[in-house]
């Protein structure tokens, strides 16, 4: 199982990559083996301003559909619209161009809460 060091995580099984006052956000390579194929993901959120663990968006596979959840508080400033039509690159790519969302952070230390991918691997083991 991937899950690189330079990532914080969830208990949703999301990561988030920290550059400034801006995160990416993505769901980890756990979460898209146990969801399978994944045919579709929809954010309606951009432009919002959602408080942590408020649900953000939906990924849908062929078997489930499952919420996503906000790793920290902020505005939802981009959303991978690459997506819309290779929704498949969360399962090809779930660290690189299978990113979800990007978001402006407005608590920063909310960051404190996340897991490193010590905490992640315990989560999953």
């Amino acid at each position: 199982m991937n899950i690189p060091q330079d990532l914080k995580y969830t208990q949703d099984h999301e990561w988030v990559r920290i550059e400034g006052d801006e995160a990416t956000v993505g769901i980890t390579d756990f979460a898209q083996s146990e969801l399978g194929d994944i045919v579709y993901v929809e954010v309606e959120t951009v432009g919002e301003t959602l408080d942590r663990e408020a649900v953000f968006g939906t990924v849908e596979a062929v078997k489930t559909v499952s919420d996503l959840f906000l790793p920290l508080t902020g505005e939802i400033i981009a959303f991978n619209e690459s997506l819309e039509d290779t929704p498949e690159l969360v399962n090809e790519d779930p660290y690189g161009e299978g990113w979800v969302v990007k978001i402006k952070l407005s608590e920063p230390s909310e960051i404190a809460g996340l897991l490193s991918d010590e905490g992640y691997q315990a989560v999953i083991a």
